[in-house]
C-alpha cells in the first residue's frame, strides 16, 4: 500500500483506515491498472477514484451522469482541500474559460464531465499535451442496454483506451446484476480489469412492502415515524408526484415536488432546500436521486413499483449513505402488476429486451410476494447469496403465513376460463362468492359450475390470490381487451395438479411500520444528545453562510463522534471520522468552541 495514498486518506479526508477493499483497488490504480468496481452504495467508492487522483501525477478525469452529482462532489473535495473542478452545461462562458486555464496550468486534482462532452471531437484536443491521472467512470450501469438507466453515450467511452492509451480506467457502479456487469466490461473494452466486488447487502437499510389499502394513510403512518428527517418518496407519474407533494403539505409535512416537467428552476431550488434544509420530503418521479450525494436520507418510500430490482436497490440505496439506520418501505398491489406490464408491453424495445424486462418485473414480484427475507431474495438477484433471517425487513420482524393455495389457484383460473377470459378481477371474484350482480345475470354466469365455489374465501383474500397469480405469469392482464384477466403459462399445470401454488397470506390492514423506526431513533446517547445539536446548529450556520450543503461542512457521524469525545485541542478533532487538516485548519476553531461553550 503505497504510504502516500494513506496519508492522503487521514490528512485529506480525515479516515484513519481503509474499509473492506477500498485500499486493494486504490493501490492497483495507484500503481496503473484498470479496474472494475462493484461495491453498494455508501461502500466508499468515491475514494477508490479520487486518492488515486490525488497521489497519481496529473489530472483525474472523473465522467459523470449529472451536474448535481459533479457539483456535490466537487463542493466536498474543495472542502477537504482538494483542487477540483466541474465542465457542464451549468457554468457561464467565463466559469468555463477558468476551469480550462486551471487544467492547462496544472492546478486540478479533479475535473468531472459529463458523458456527452467526452464523446465530442473537441474534448480529446481539450485534454492534448495535458498530464491525466486516470479516467472514472462513475454509474458505469449507465453503459449497458440490459441496465436500469442506459445512457448511449457512455458507448463512446470504449474510445478512451484508444485516444489516451497507458492512462488507468476505473469504471464503478453500486448495482449491477450478473449480465448488466459482463455488458459493462465489454463495452468499456475492460475484460483485462481487475474486478473489485463486495457484498451488495446493506444492513443498515430496513425493508418493508405493505400490501396496498389506504396508500395515503398508510404512507403518513410511516412519516410519522421520521419527523424532522430528511426522505425520499417515488411515485410513477408527475401529477401523482404534485398530488402527493400537496396533500402532504397539508397535513404538516414539509414536502417538495420534483419530475422533469417543472421548470429548471423549481427543480434547482428544490433539490437545494433538500440537500441544505434537515426535514424536507422529496415527492418526485426517478428522475430525482442518481445526482444527489447527501448522506443523510433516512427515509426512501415507493407509492408505485419501480421498473426492477436494480432500480429499486438503486433508488431504496440513496437512503442511509452514512450508514447509519435508513427506512425502505413500499405500497404495493395489483394495478401496479397491470401498469409495470403494460409499459413493456406498450414500449418501443426490442423483444429481446423486454423479455428480459418482464424478467426483471418478474424478480421484483417475487421480492413483494415472498413469505421469507426480503433481503436474502434482493441480494440473490445480484448473484449473492445470503442465509435469510437478516432481523432487519418486515418478513424477518413479524414473519407472514404462507398457504398452499393450489385449490384456490384452481377456482381461480377455472372462473377466469369459463368466463370467456373477457373480464377483469372484480367480475372474476362475483362469480367465484356467487354474487348475482347485474353483469354476472347479465352474462349468464350464475349457471357456471365455478358459480359460488370459492364463497370460503372472502374477497380480500380472492384479490390477494388473483393478485399473486397474475405477479407469478400464471395469469395474465389483457390491456388490449380493457384490462380481462386471461390464463398464463403454467395454468394448464396447476389445473392437472402438476404444480402446486404456495401463496402467503396478507397481513391484516394495519400499520407495522412505526415502531421500529421510532425503536432505532436516538442513535446518539442522551448524555451526548445536547452537544449534538449544537453541533448541528453551528454546522447549519456555518454551511447557510456558505451556500452550501451541511453535509459538506461534516457529516453527522463526524458531529456525533465529535459530541462523544467532547475534543478539547485541535490534535484531538484530528482523530475524528471525518475531520483532514484542511477541515481542521477551516472549521476546528468554531466547533471547538461550541464544545468548549457547551461544557462550561
Amino acid at each position: 500500500m503505497p504510504r502516500d495514498a494513506l496519508t492522503v486518506l487521514r490528512d485529506v479526508f480525515g479516515h484513519q483506515s481503509f474499509r473492506g477493499q477500498q485500499a486493494d483497488v486504490v493501490e492497483h490504480v495507484v500503481g496503473g491498472g484498470d479496474a472494475v468496481v462493484l461495491f453498494p452504495t455508501g461502500a466508499g467508492k468515491s475514494m477508490c477514484y479520487q486518492i488515486p487522483a490525488i497521489c497519481r501525477p496529473g489530472v483525474g478525469i472523473v465522467i459523470s451522469p449529472l451536474i448535481a452529482l459533479m457539483r456535490d462532489q466537487v463542493e466536498a473535495l474543495r472542502q477537504a482541500g482538494v483542487e477540483a473542478a466541474a465542465l457542464n452545461s451549468s457554468l457561464s462562458s467565463e466559469e468555463s474559460a477558468d476551469v480550462r486555464r486551471k487544467l492547462r496550468n496544472g492546478q486540478l486534482d479533479l475535473l468531472y464531465v459529463a458523458p456527452e462532452r467526452v464523446a465530442t471531437p473537441g474534448f480529446a484536443n481539450m485534454l492534448s499535451g495535458i498530464d491525466i491521472a486516470l479516467f472514472a467512470i462513475d454509474e458505469a450501469h449507465c453503459v449497458s442496454q440490459w441496465g436500469h438507466d442506459f445512457r448511449p453515450e457512455y458507448r463512446e467511452l470504449i474510445h478512451l483506451v484508444e485516444l489516451f492509451p497507458g492512462v488507468p480506467r476505473i469504471a464503478l457502479t453500486a448495482t449491477a446484476d450478473p449480465t448488466t456487469r459482463a455488458d459493462i466490461i465489454e463495452r468499456l473494452g475492460l475484460e483485462q480489469a481487475q474486478v473489485f466486488t463486495t457484498s451488495f447487502d446493506r444492513p443498515n437499510i430496513s425493508y418493508s412492502i405493505v400490501e396496498r389499502d389506504k396508500p395515503r394513510e398508510q404512507l403518513l403512518a410511516f412519516l410519522a415515524a421520521h419527523k424532522g428527517s430528511s426522505g425520499i418518496v417515488y411515485c410513477l407519474s408527475r401529477a401523482k408526484v404534485e398530488d402527493t407533494a400537496d396533500w402532504l403539505s397539508s397535513k404538516g409535512i414539509p414536502a417538495l415536488p420534483y419530475h422533469a416537467g417543472l421548470s429548471p428552476e423549481i427543480r434547482s431550488r428544490n433539490q437545494d432546500a433538500f440537500l441544505k434544509e434537515e426535514n424536507i420530503c422529496v415527492v418526485a418521479t426517478v428522475a430525482f436521486g442518481m445526482g444527489i450525494d447527501k448522506p443523510d436520507v433516512r427515509y426512501v418510500a415507493h407509492m408505485d413499483l419501480p421498473a426492477s430490482i436494480e432500480a429499486y436497490y438503486q433508488e431504496t440505496g440513496r437512503g442511509g449513505r452514512d450508514g447509519q439506520p435508513a427506512d425502505a418501505w413500499m405500497s404495493y398491489g395489483m394495478a401496479d402488476v397491470v401498469q409495470r406490464r403494460r409499459m413493456i408491453d406498450e414500449g418501443n424495445a426490442p423483444d429481446e429486451v423486454k423479455r428480459l424486462e418482464h424478467g426483471k418485473l418478474n424478480a421484483l414480484l417475487g421480492v413483494c410476494e415472498t413469505a421469507e427475507c426480503r433481503r436474502k431474495a434482493i441480494l440473490s438477484h445480484f448473484g449473492e447469496s445470503h442465509p435469510g433471517n437478516c432481523g432487519n425487513c418486515d418478513t424477518c420482524r413479524s414473519p407472514v403465513e404462507s398457504w398452499d393455495g393450489t385449490e384456490a389457484a384452481i377456482k381461480a383460473l377455472a372462473a377466469i376460463y369459463r368466463t370467456g377470459m373477457r373480464f377483469g378481477a372484480a367480475h372474476v371474484i362475483d362469480v367465484l362468492m356467487g354474487k348475482e350482480t347485474e353483469k354476472v345475470t347479465r352474462f349468464g354466469h350464475q349457471h357456471q359450475k365455478v358459480f359460488g365455489q370459492g364463497s370460503d374465501l372472502d374477497a380480500k383474500v380472492w384479490q390477494s390470490v388473483i393478485r399473486q397469480l397474475t405477479a407469478s405469469g400464471l395469469i395474465v392482464v389483457d390491456h388490449a381487451n380493457h384490462g380481462a384477466l386471461t390464463l398464463g403459462e403454467g395454468a394448464h399445470a396447476v389445473f392437472k395438479h402438476e404444480r402446486s401454488v404456495i401463496l402467503r397470506k396478507d397481513r391484516p390492514k394495519k400499520s407495522i411500520e412505526v415502531r421500529r423506526s421510532l425503536e432505532r431513533a436516538a442513535t446518539v446517547p442522551p448524555h451526548a444528545l445536547p452537544l449534538f445539536e449544537a453541533l448541528r446548529e453551528e454546522r447549519t450556520r456555518i454551511a447557510k453562510a456558505q451556500g452550501v450543503p451541511p453535509y459538506v461542512i461534516f457529516h453527522d457521524a463526524t458531529l456525533r463522534a465529535m459530541a462523544l469525545a467532547v475534543p478539547r485541542h485541535p490534535h484531538d478533532m484530528l482523530n475524528l471520522p471525518g475531520v483532514g487538516q484542511a477541515k481542521l485548519d477551516r472549521y476546528g476553531e468554531a466547533f471547538l468552541a461550541v464544545v468548549k461553550g457547551h461544557a462550561a
